[in-house]
């Protein structure tokens, strides 16, 4: 007799009872920390939209990257976390709980996978509270489900699957992250650092990496693609967190001063605006290497310098 097959691992672990929420008026996600992984989360909110039409859906998300939520159409508003990703700030956490319960909530979607990150939610007593069970949290939720590495191996099923039932599949063809960026929100974006929209075409670079990355560009090789694209008659910008300001001034000084540096001098959301504008894209892998494919940019940091100069001059061609 043939055993049965072992059942897949994502399932229940050990939890409080849920009530079942059919059809919820009001959901909360709770975002993660990264400004990489808070892109990714992008999906579940259009999943959530098609699945409930008619819902409230709201997202607590970490203070630098809750401005990422203003280019999710689906979301009807964002909250800010009032503490920091990594701090317990248990009374801070309570009185935010406290105010959620007022919201109602059907239903919590926790993509981190923290204990503290499934306080509010809990102490909020919201009816159905979702998340893989990690760092013993499952007590804290309903619905503690087990991660199957093997089913779901990219980040961003794993949130879609929160999502679905348990034991779903999400699809394969499951829709990229898009970050939807209004000319009113890059006009702002220009107003407030004092600029106009470049009368050429705009590349910008994002050189700022963490040192340990793998496909790092050195900083002659956006050097060289910025001489190029300034030669061609076009605008050189660059950009980046405070951290990457010794990033971008190799890349100035080597570029012999021909771009504008930005870096340390927006806000997220004034960066994600200036990626949608710009023309042309090369950033090493961080977060904001994630916006500008959300925004619909193959960065070309991912090509050798010469392909990246042809590629510029493709562009160049057809404009």
């Amino acid at each position: 007799m043939t055993a049965p097959s072992p059942s897949p691992r994502i399932g229940r672990a050990k939890a409080a009872t849920a009530r079942p929420v059919a059809d919820p008026e009001r959901i909360l996600i709770v975002a993660p920390v990264t400004v990489g992984d808070m892109v990714l989360a992008e999906p579940l909110t259009r999943l959530l939209r098609r699945l409930y039409p008619k819902a409230a859906i709201d997202m607590l998300a970490p203070p630098h990257t809750a401005e990422l939520a203003a280019f999710m159409p689906e979301l009807r508003t964002v909250l800010p976390a009032p503490y920091a990703p990594g701090d317990l700030a248990l009374v801070t956490r309570w009185r935010l709980s406290r105010r959620l319960r007022g919201e109602r909530y059907d239903l919590a979607l926790l993509l981190p996978n923290s204990v503290k990150s499934a306080l509010v939610p809990f102490l909020a007593g919201i009816p159905k509270r979702v998340g893989y069970a990690r760092e013993g949290r499952a007590l804290l939720l309903t619905e503690a489900r087990w991660l199957d590495r093997g089913r779901l191996r990219r980040r961003i099923d794993r949130f879609l699957a929160l999502a679905l039932p348990e034991n779903a599949t999400p699809p394969f063809d499951a829709p990229a992250p898009a970050l939807r960026v209004s000319d009113d929100a890059i006009d702002r974006a220009l107003e407030r650092l004092g600029l106009e929209r470049p009368a050429g075409r705009l590349l910008l670079l994002l050189p700022g990496a963490k040192e340990t990355s793998p496909a790092r560009w050195p900083t002659a090789h956006f050097a060289a693609i910025a001489r190029h694209h300034h030669a061609a008659g076009g605008s050189v910008w660059l950009l980046g967190s405070a951290g990457d300001r010794e990033a971008t001034a190799a890349v100035q000084a080597a570029s012999r001063g021909i771009c504008l540096d930005f870096a340390g001098r927006t806000r997220l959301g004034e960066a994600v605006a200036l990626i949608a504008l710009a023309d042309a894209v090369a950033s090493n892998d961080t977060g904001l290497a994630q916006v500008a494919a959300a925004v619909g940019h193959r960065s070309l940091a991912e090509l050798t310098p010469q392909q990246a100069i042809d590629a510029l001059s493709a562009q160049e061609r057809r404009a």
